[in-house]
This record gives structure tokens, sequence and C-alpha cells, in this order.
């Protein structure tokens, strides 16, 4: 944590030293030798972090790394409003001629003077930090005291089983059948069933598996999962219900449920009472009280879910610490301490994974055994499990390599309960200075691999995986969070509010949610650098003009869902902000004054009503990141934009066409790029623009109207990195191009309407994982041969309207996973060869003719053999909606 402070401290000074060449005579020399001063400490602080997270360390290493962190963030602080000084003076045009340059350099002067004055005060209060690090002896390792500091994340190919919740992979099969028939029983009443336990049994992960089981999912008409935190708002809890209803039921929410207000709201809670129709209602709670005050309504079961067994919870122990290197067995000479370490964790899941997790990154040898076993410590106080859980999750935090722990941190900074969005998070942990760079690599590449390693160690949960099994969302558990929200409290990093009119203190990142119960006290010298507020919190002018007026050092401003409908022109005041997220917000229009942002890397506009990006974009030179929506024009030059990385999605209109594709040209660092409102006559000059995009993963490409002709065949080098490809258009032929891309991982065609059997054609690309297909082949026939499709996972056939038959050759797809069909109004008979597809776990069929459903009834359907040994196969009359991810 200090570490990463001072790190970032350096490289500031070292960017003044070189880029301000008119530092004041003698201050250059100051900052020269306060950077050599940060320099020498850095050699020290990663072991001294390290002591500080030892039990009974002396409180000297924790004060000196404390002091050590703050000063770093005071030096950061001074150079940045220097900065910040210098370029107000160079953009101040209240004064012309002779006066406006007498002025200009008065203000320069003075500027310097104070850095001057400052730096002085800075650099006496830094050689004594160092002068004060000698009793503590510490290592001077470039390499960290972490154990793990010097092993390179490396992508598992295994990485999908760590997807699976992994307290549902023993000993809940007995619960899960016993509340699974409360459920489906044959009692009218409503009925409450309560699951009980104490925090890190794993209620909510059996309460899914019961949810989820298809034995609940087909006896009711419509169900909702609603996450409800230990503080809420009922009337937020009442709407959230109502919208969950909606989506079960295939239905567009109505926009008034936003502003419904109590009248309403009384009626829904009555709807819920017993109608006789057999509803149940299934929750969790660590409190056995609020099982207990169900009984006033409703008819009530109570099951207590009791910690694992003692051979239960070796099991899943060895399945989280060996599975990757013993085939989920323990190696003999380390039997006796795992055993005594499993016993520690008192049968609780989170507990067991966690410390899995932690072990299966080390060395299977006894030393490291005995080491982690001593550390955990003899003294069991009163509530044991609890501490356990605590004094584990702790000990995996302190394990973490530097990389990982500020990034770990700042999962604080999230609201209990919440779905955290990976490309949200990724970029906040990039502005906020805490992913190291990695040749080949962008910081954006690196900062996954960050995630993904988190995951690894059990620290968070995945929530939604993506056809291509990477994590889309994910949450912090409730005890994880509350360790996490202790780091943060002592390393004043993060400050979480309850009440947004209560800044009592200051931290670096500061969050605002009206989730919180009680807001968390932390303080700190340094300014605040980034403001996350949720979408709870309905902004007043007070705190929007704290924000705009007093934090000038801001780097990262999220607005997230938040029902705010302006921004101010203040905001050009933020010279240093890198991030502005407005995603899902009300501000339909920026000020001019965001031209100033010059530092500005990150812009969602997305699902706001920003519809248009003011010329002013032109001055953006490091942006990387630029997200709106379909509908969003561009009206600046984007040629100079060297360094963007992602451009999703823009509209071209008729006096834009050739200047944007033109420019296209020169962003050759290019990534993700989505184009909407296509035409055909610009075909040939796109191609031009995308052979020379040497990076590019992901493209999408729509075109003006569904019947318009997508003109991409032009094509004779495309992106060889490519792995997301979506066209949307008709297609005269498929892209001789497509076949060419060795990395494709997904390829979506909707409205292609092709003619020619496009199967032969991708069937052997290498990498396919997901091939979706809507209104996109004419043809009668669809044959999926021997040896096709070897790595494909996904499959989505739709709007076939000329499909009659469909065959799947034994060896096609044998890692199928998802099958989607319909609908396909002439396919009348169930396709031969699914049976085949022996890794088949989801069927889905779509708006099929009523012959089909009748050929694959489970009663006398005659096509029923060829799915009855898939898992999940539903039968639908409408079509299924694909999740954006």
């Amino acid at each position: 944590m200090a570490e990463s402070a001072v790190s970032f401290a350096v490289d500031k000074m070292a960017t003044l030293i070189t880029e301000e060449v008119t530092l004041l005579k003698g201050i250059r020399d100051e900052v020269e030798h306060m950077k050599d001063d940060l320099e020498a400490i850095r050699a020290f602080v990663k072991d001294a972090d390290s002591k500080a997270e030892k039990e009974g360390i002396n409180e000297g290493v924790k004060v000196w790394v404390k002091q050590a962190r703050e000063l770093a963030f005071l030096i950061e602080d001074v150079i940045d409003e220097y900065m910040l000084r210098v370029a107000q003076h160079h953009d101040r045009r209240g004064c012309v001629g002779f006066l406006h340059k007498i002025a200009s350099l008065v203000m320069k002067l003075k500027a310097r003077h104070e850095i001057a004055s400052e730096i002085q005060d800075v650099r006496k209060a830094l050689q004594n930090i160092k002068e004060r690090s000698g009793p503590f002896q510490f290592i001077p390792s470039e390499q960290g005291a972490s154990s793990n500091a010097r092993r390179a994340i490396s992508h598992d190919p295994r990485m999908a089983s760590l997807f699976i919740e992994e307290g549902e992979l023993v000993g809940i099969e007995s619960s899960r059948d016993k509340l699974a028939s409360y459920m489906v029983d044959d009692a009218s009443q409503r009925t409450v069933i309560s699951l009980v336990g104490i925090g890190g049994v794993g209620k909510t992960t059996l309460a899914r598996k019961v949810y989820d089981s298809r034995r609940v999912t087909e006896h009711f008409r419509c169900h909702a999962w609603v996450m409800v935190s230990q503080s809420y708002d009922k009337k937020e809890l009442l709407k959230s219900i109502l919208r969950k209803l909606y989506e079960a039921k295939n239905k567009c929410c109505p926009e008034n449920i936003v502003t419904m207000e109590d009248p309403s709201l009384i009626d829904v809670e009555h709807a819920l009472l017993d109608n006789n129709k057999g509803s149940r209602i299934l929750i969790t709670t660590r409190k056995e009280g609020v099982a207990n005050f169900c009984r006033r309504y409703s008819l009530v079961h109570v099951h207590l879910l009791e910690p694992l067994g003692q051979q239960d919870s070796w099991e899943l122990f060895c399945k989280k610490t060996f599975m990757r290197d013993f085939e989920g067995r323990c190696p003999k000479d380390l039997e006796e301490l795992s055993r005594d370490i499993v016993g520690r964790c008192g049968g609780l899941p989170l507990a067991i994974v966690a410390i899995g997790g932690l072990l299966a990154s080390k060395e299977k040898v006894v030393l490291e055994w005995e080491k982690l076993l001593n550390s955990l410590g003899s003294t069991w106080r009163d509530d044991p499990n609890l501490e356990n859980i605590t004094k584990i999750l702790s000990l995996s935090y302190g394990d973490l390599p530097y990389y990982l722990k500020s990034c770990f941190l700042y999962l604080g900074m999230f609201p209990e309960d919440f779905s955290i969005r990976r490309g949200r998070l990724i970029r906040l942990w990039v502005v906020g200075g805490f992913i190291q760079e990695k040749q080949g690599m962008t910081l954006e590449e690196v900062a996954k691999e960050y995630m993904i390693e988190l995951i690894h160690r059990s620290l968070v949960q995945v929530d939604l995986v993506s056809a291509k099994r990477t994590p889309i969302t994910f949450r912090v558990h409730d005890l994880v969070r509350e360790v996490i929200l202790s780091k943060s409290e002592e390393l004043s990093l993060c400050h979480v509010l309850g009440n947004y009119l209560s800044f009592e203190s200051i931290a670096r990142h500061l969050s605002i949610s009206n989730r919180e119960n009680g807001n968390r006290k932390s303080s700190t010298k340094s300014q605040t650098r980034s403001i996350m507020i949720f979408n709870e919190v309905e902004l007043q002018k007070l705190v929007i003009d704290w924000i705009f007026g007093k934090c000038k050092l801001l780097t990262a401003l999220d607005f997230e869902s938040c029902p705010i409908n302006y921004i101010p022109k203040e905001l050009g005041n933020l010279l240093h902000l890198k991030y502005l997220n407005l995603r899902n917000t009300k501000v339909s229009k920026l000020p001019k004054s965001i031209g100033k942002l010059q530092n500005l890397e990150f812009l969602d506009v997305r699902g706001s009503s920003v519809k248009e990006l003011p010329i002013e974009i032109n001055r953006f030179s490091k942006l990387r990141y630029l997200l709106g929506d379909p509908a969003l024009k561009i009206y600046g030059s984007i040629w100079h934009l060297e360094f963007l990385q992602v451009l999703y999605a823009v509209r071209l209109d008729d006096d834009q066409y050739v200047r944007l594709i033109n420019e296209l040209r020169m962003l050759k660092q290019l990534r993700k790029l989505g184009i909407v409102d296509f035409k055909r006559e610009y075909g040939r000059d796109l191609c031009t623009a995308l052979e020379r995009m040497t990076q590019l993963r992901s493209l999408y490409v729509r075109v003006v109207k569904v019947n318009e002709i997508l003109e991409v065949q032009s094509m004779y080098s495309p992106p060889a990195l490519l792995q997301t490809l979506q066209l949307s258009g008709r297609l005269e032929r498929f892209p001789d191009w497509v076949s060419k891309l060795q990395n494709l991982v997904e390829l979506c065609l909707w409205y292609s309407r092709l003619k020619d059997d496009l199967i032969k054609v991708i069937q052997a690309l290498p990498n396919l994982k997901v091939f979706r297909l809507f209104d996109g082949y004419n043809g009668e026939k669809i044959q999926f041969e021997e040896g096709g499709f070897q790595k494909l996972k996904e499959l989505f056939l739709a709007g076939l309207n000329e499909l009659k038959t469909m065959t799947i050759d034994k060896g096609a797809m044998p890692l199928l996973e998802q099958l989607y069909i319909g609908p396909c109004p002439q396919l009348k008979e169930v396709p031969f060869g699914i049976q085949h597809l022996k890794h088949l776990k989801e069927l889905y069929f779509d708006g099929m003719s009523s012959e089909f459903t009748q050929r694959l009834s489970r009663e006398q359907g005659e096509d029923y053999w060829i799915v009855k040994n898939v898992p999940i196969t539903l039968i639908a009359t409408y079509l299924t909606r694909l999740a954006d991810e």
C-alpha cells in the first residue's frame, strides 16, 4: 500500500522535473534530491508494509508506514496543485497585451515560490522519515516481502471452474432437497421458508441452488431473486421486487415504478399477502428473530443451516486447495497439517474456501503449511466461527502481493451486495494508479489479470459470466467487505458515507451511498482523488458545488446511474480529471468547459441523454476510452486521438462519413470499434481503415436500415488479433477474410440473409466459442459436419424462416454447452444429432411450430428421446432476448 503511494509520488516528481523547465533555481535540485530520498525509502517500504500486517509487530512500524504513505500523498498533492495553478494562469483570458504578460509572469512566480516553500517543508519531513527507518531493520528488497510477489500472473485455461459457487460443491444435497420440497409441496397457503445460519455458512449459495433447481423453476409461473442489504429502504425494496417480477414475465417495467409513492407501494405490499395460490418466499438471514417475525403473517418453515461436517469440510478443502496440482487429493506429508487447518475453519464454507484459495497459490511443502497454521494463532474467543473467518480473510489480505492490495481495498468503494461491472472497476483501478505496467500489455489487460487473480484467491464472487467464459460482474461477500473497510479505515484509503451531507473527514477515495448504515471514520491530510456516488443518492446542489468547487485534484468522478441531470461548467476546473462516468444518468449536454480536461482518458456516456459530443473533443489528446450509445454524434476531429483504444458506438451522418472514416485510419491503437447507421458506399474506405488497425480485438458494424447492403468484402489483410465480430446488415456473400481470423472467439451475424451455406466456411475457425445467427441464412438445410466447430460453446440460431432440416454429425461441436433454436417455423423435426452433444447443458426452443413441439412432448413425442438427457430443455413461444454483455 505505502509502496504504491511512494512509487506514484516518484513518478510525479520525474514528470515535474522533465516537463516543468522553468522551476526556480535551486528548487529543481530540491525536487531531484527528494526524488532520490523517496526511491531509497521505496526499497524498504514493501518489507515495512508486510511487517505492519503481522500480529504483535511493533506499533512503531505501523506508524512509520502510515507516515511514509501520507507524505507520499502530500508530495503528489503539492505537485498537482502547482501544475493546476500554472495551467490556470495559461488559460486566463481576462488581460491582453503588456498587462496580461506582466500579470501572468507575477502569478507564475508566485506559484513557483509557493511550491518552493512547500517542497522545502516536505523534504525536511521526508529526511526525518528516512532517518527513523534505521531501527526497524527493514529489508531493502525490490522483490517485496510477499512470497507471491515474484510470481507472474498467467492465464489458467481451467478458469471456468472458478466461476462455480464453491459452497455448493459439497454438503448441501440434503438441505437442498428438503428446501425444494417445502417450495413445491401442495399447501395453497403462502409459505415463508427461512434459511437461518451464521455468516459464511453458505446460506445464499444454498438458496440460489434451490431457486435455480429445475424442480422449483418448473413449479412456478413467475419467480424473482432480490438481494436485500442489512440496511435497506422499504420503498426501494418493494420497487425492486416489482421490477424483478416484470423481468421474470419478460415484460418492460413501467417507467412510473421509479416515481411510485407510498400509497401505490402499500398496495404492492398487501399484494404479497396470502392469496391461497401456493406462493412461496425463500429468505436467508443470520437472525432467527427475522424468521420468527414472519410467523405473524404466514406459514413458516425454518431451516437452520449448520456448518459442514468434518468429511464435507475436508472434501471442500481438498477440491479448492489441490485440484490443480494433485487432482483434489491431499499429499500424505501435508495431510495432518491440512486437517488441523480445516479444523480451525469451524466448518464454514467461506473460511474453508478462503484459506484453500490462499494455500492453492503456495508451494505444497510442510514448511509453508506450518507457517500458515502457526500464524492463525491459538486463542479462540467467544465467537470463534466469525473470528476465524475474519482472521483467515485478513491473512488472505496480508498474503496478497503488492500489486493487488490497493486494487482489493478499492472494492470497498462499492455498496454492500452491489454487482460490480468488470469494465467499470478496471478503469477506476487504472486511473487510481493501482496497475503496474507490463511489457506488451495495456494497463487494462494487466488489470483484467489482477481481477482474475482475486477471483482465483476466492476474495470476490463471480455474478455473471459471458459466453466467452470471462467474468462480467461480481460481488464482494459481506464478511470480505468488512475486512476491506476495516483495512481502508486504518489506511485512510477509502471513506464510505451513508449520509452525503456528513463530510466529517476526507479520504483519498470517497464513496457515497444510502446503503451504508452509518459512516466509516477515516482521515487524511491529503486531498480526495476519486468520488463515486451511487444510484440511490439524489444529489443536492450543495453536494455538487462541493465536488466541483473544493475537490480540485480529482482524477476520477463516477456518477453512474445517479439521478443527476446536469454537469456544471466548473467541470473544466478539474484539470487532473482522467475518468468521467455519466452512464445511465439524465445528463443531456456536456459543458464546453470539458475541453479543458486535457488529461481525460475515460469518458462514458452510455445510457445517458448525451447525444452529441462538442467540438472540444479534439483537445482530448490522452483519451483512451470513448463509450456512447448508437445515437451519439461526434462533431470534433478524432484523428489526433492516437491513444484511443475504445470507440463504441458512434453514429455516422452524411456530413460526417468521409471525415470520420478517413480519420479512423489514424487510430492504430484501437482495440474496440462500433459504428452504426453505416452506408454501403463507404464500405471500401472502412475496410482500408480496418487493415491498419493491427491491435483491433472487437468490431461491430450496423447498417442504417435492415435491408441496406453491408459492403465489407474488400479486405485482404484483416486485423489478425480480432476476437469478436458483429455484423448487422445484408451480405451479398460471406466475407472471405473472416476465415482468416485464427483468433476469432465470437461471431454474430444479424439480418445477413445469406443464400450460400456459411457453415462450411467458418466451421474450421480454431478458436470460435460463440456463434450467433439471426435472420442470417435463407437456406433450407444446415449440416454441422464431423470435426467442425471444435471449440464452440454456444450456438444461437434464430429467424431462419426457410430452414426445414438440421443435422449434427457425430464429432461436430464436441464442447457445445448451450444451444438456442428459433423461431424457425419450417423446422418440423428436432435436429438429429443433439444426442451426440455430450457436454450440452442448456437447450432452448423458441417460437417453434405446434408440430415441432408435439414431437418433443415428454409423454408421446417421437423425438423426445433425442433431448431426454439434456439437463435443461425449455420450449417457449417467444424469442429469447440476449442480455447485453
